[in-house]
């Protein structure tokens, strides 16, 4: 079934027109001259992202050859979707905390998930330490009362020892012993190449990394960039459907999030991101992050209107005839601003993808 789900879609792909007019901001959907510019824009700024051209046989021809999609690897997913997780359930439970000083002022604190009992296995929680005894004023007389501050060979504390009495250090013979504490050292193989099966992986203190290849590409059907993720263990063994699916947002793990063939390749693969709702969705963002753009054009652009103004004061007022035309031409000009260009799409696009992978680093434009 799942196989002729997949024959249908690649005919509805094949039969659907190239979009050719702009209206990324009217809906959200872009062409593919616009996916490359920005994929052209998104590589240019943070190089992580790279242009591949993928399979000679699954090349699209309304995209340039050498710029069939674009990939980032290494990737790195430190913990699951489910740590991120928040309920309501008693493990979850807040409670509030007082800690009060002599003065009567209090300091109030909320503690969070005050429910769930602590790990004995971390070195942060060590467990229960039994309280040490404190010793009064008799106790501790009597306990030092067989303490002796005289030396064996009868000297007290205020004599200085003879300095004929204290023993060289004998340095011969030092580096001769062999310290039982120095590991032996292995005998490496040809080359110095240690095989990654021999390396053992620590469950204690050290952290265990999965790390993802991420594709995008463009979806002619929906007219919109498509995500793709290929995942790796710490030992860079391909991850299963199943632990794919640990790294996804449970609201959209197997539901929007499915194992597809990637397109550009013919073995190849990997967990995608429906894209039937990407239009709507980055319609939306866009809207909100354009008006704040518009504003701050405009308001750059009434500042470099003063600066013209009074640069013009000093100047000789030839050419006055066209003053009414030139007039209404800068109030068109303002009221047409450009606003948010395409170039910006496919970094507002990983900033919505983060949302459905949240602790995969997808998104490198941050500090954008």
């Amino acid at each position: 079934m799942h196989a002729i789900q997949q024959q249908y879609w690649a005919v509805r792909d094949y039969l659907s027109p190239v979009l050719k007019e702009s209206k990324f901001k009217e809906h959200g959907r872009i062409t593919p001259e616009e996916f490359v510019a920005a994929g052209e824009f998104l590589s240019y700024k943070f190089p992580v992202w790279t242009w591949e051209k993928g399979d000679a046989s699954k090349a699209r021809d309304y995209l340039p050859a050498e710029k069939q999609y674009l990939v980032t690897r290494g990737v790195p997913c430190l913990r699951r979707a489910t740590s991120l997780a928040y309920t309501d359930a008693d493990e979850d439970a807040e409670r509030l905390l007082s800690f009060g000083d002599s003065s009567g002022a209090a300091d109030e604190w909320v503690e969070t998930h005050a429910g769930r009992g602590a790990t004995m296995d971390s070195a942060a929680n060590p467990g229960e330490i039994d309280d040490i005894p404190d010793l009064d004023g008799d106790g501790l007389a009597s306990a030092m009362a067989d303490v002796s501050i005289a030396s064996e060979t009868g000297a007290t504390v205020g004599e200085t020892p003879d300095l004929d009495d204290i023993p060289d250090m004998e340095e011969e013979g030092l580096e001769d012993g062999e310290d039982e504490a120095t590991a032996a050292p292995a005998a490496s193989k040809a080359g110095g190449v240690i095989d990654a099966s021999e390396v053992e992986v620590a469950n204690g203190n050290l952290l265990q990394v999965r790390t993802y290849d991420v594709m995008i590409t463009y979806d002619k059907y929906y007219q919109t960039p498509r995500i793709w993720l290929l995942g790796y263990d710490e030992n860079r063994t391909p991850l299963t459907p199943s632990q794919i699916f640990q790294d996804v947002s449970a609201d959209h793990a197997l539901k929007t999030v499915t194992i597809e063939a990637f397109p550009h390749s013919s073995t190849l693969q990997a967990a995608s991101v429906h894209p039937c709702k990407h239009a709507s969705v980055m319609k939306k963002v866009i809207e909100r992050m354009n008006a704040g753009v518009v504003e701050e054009q405009l308001a750059a652009r009434k500042n470099s209107g003063k600066h013209q103004d009074k640069d013009g004061k000093k100047k000789w007022g030839f050419g006055r005839k066209g003053g009414k035309e030139e007039g209404v031409k800068s109030a068109g000009e303002e009221e047409e601003v450009e606003g948010m260009r395409v170039d910006f799409y496919l970094v507002v696009f990983l900033k919505f993808i983060a949302s459905i992978v949240p602790t995969i680093e997808v998104d490198s434009t941050t500090a954008f």
